[in-house]
């Protein structure tokens, strides 16, 4: 009779969600039933996209941002717990993550529909409020209401939320290990079955090739990337990112090619990755070191070469023998 495989099997799961895909992986033992885990991992992914996409009309944040000044609206939980760490954050940030600039992403066209120049003229000089002064949230009846005009857009947040509730459905079937992610933002928990931290690359900010830049070993943690390099337009000749200025509501015109953050969860190493973004390579440094980030900036050179700012853990490491 022939000798059964104790070894775990290898499994790869992966779904649509947001305009990309989710991925899974992870280790079970060879009869696991899978297609629960998948329409659950899926389901979760759903949940987010109901609840905070501004590509969906019907989301409880398009209803939240066309809902009058003053009226309180009752939301979701888990929009409510994504809002108040987006606060959260913002505040921290002194206002460089900024979650009210959804009039300007969709006005220079980074949302559903194309770049029409007098929404870009409205953002750029319409008085803009920061949402962690004008959004009040009420934790303990799960409602939210603004007190001045605000147009929400949880695109800098969302995805790592996403990949959080990856890992917490993936935890909810007994899995203790495995790697999760919504394009470049990745979590991983426990560790792989030869004992070892999963290992995640941090892409060179090249918008021809994916290439490495380095490499990080990842153990229990979430690691979020924001670059100028995947998502961005041609205005006038001249390449824009689609990270907005909060301070503008225009894309940044000064920034690094890349921010990478490692943090607890994916919501923050997103939301901290796009804060970073927007501060730029040295007074981001700063802040990063203050706040105790673990961050790693880079930046092209005049001759094209890329600079590298690397703060906490990245600092101890450098080139592609990151870990």
């Amino acid at each position: 009779m022939p000798k059964m495989s104790t070894e775990p099997g290898r499994r790869a799961l992966n779904g649509p969600t947001m305009g990309t895909r989710w991925s899974a992986l992870f280790y079970t033992a060879t009869k696991f039933d899978l297609p629960p885990v998948q329409d659950a991992l899926q389901a979760a992914m759903d949940e987010v996209d109901a609840q905070m996409s501004v590509w969906n009309p019907d989301s409880n944040l398009m209803r939240l941002n066309a809902c009058p000044i003053g009226e309180w609206v009752e939301i979701p939980k888990r929009l409510m717990d994504v809002l108040s760490l987006a606060l959260d954050i913002g505040l921290a940030s002194g206002g460089a993550f900024d979650i009210a600039v959804g009039d300007a992403v969709a006005a220079w066209g980074f949302g559903p529909e194309a770049a029409d120049q007098s929404l870009i003229r409205k953002a750029l000089h319409t008085p803009r409020c920061a949402a962690h002064e004008a959004l009040e949230l009420d934790l303990d009846r799960v409602r939210a209401r603004k007190r001045a005009p605000l147009v929400l857009d949880l695109n800098g947040i969302a995805k790592g939320y996403g990949v959080d509730r990856l890992a917490e459905t993936l935890r909810a079937f007994g899995i203790s290990s495995g790697l999760v992610g919504i394009d470049g933002e990745m979590r991983a928990f426990g560790l792989r079955p030869d004992e070892q931290p999963w290992t995640i690359a941090i892409e060179a900010p090249d918008d021809d090739r994916r290439a490495p830049h380095s490499i990080l070993a990842l153990e229990n943690a979430a690691v979020a990337t924001s670059g100028d390099y995947r998502h961005w337009a041609l205005v006038a000749g001249r390449r824009l990112s689609h990270t907005m200025d909060p301070r503008r509501g225009a894309p940044l015109s000064e920034s690094p090619a890349s921010v990478t953050v490692i943090a607890r969860t994916c919501a923050e190493a997103d939301a901290w990755a796009t804060a970073l973004m927007v501060t730029g390579a040295t007074a981001g440094a700063r802040l990063a070191q203050r706040r105790q980030i673990d961050a790693l900036f880079l930046s092209r050179g005049s001759d094209g070469e890329i600079i590298s700012e690397a703060v906490g853990l990245f600092s101890r490491v450098s080139g592609a023998d990151a870990a």
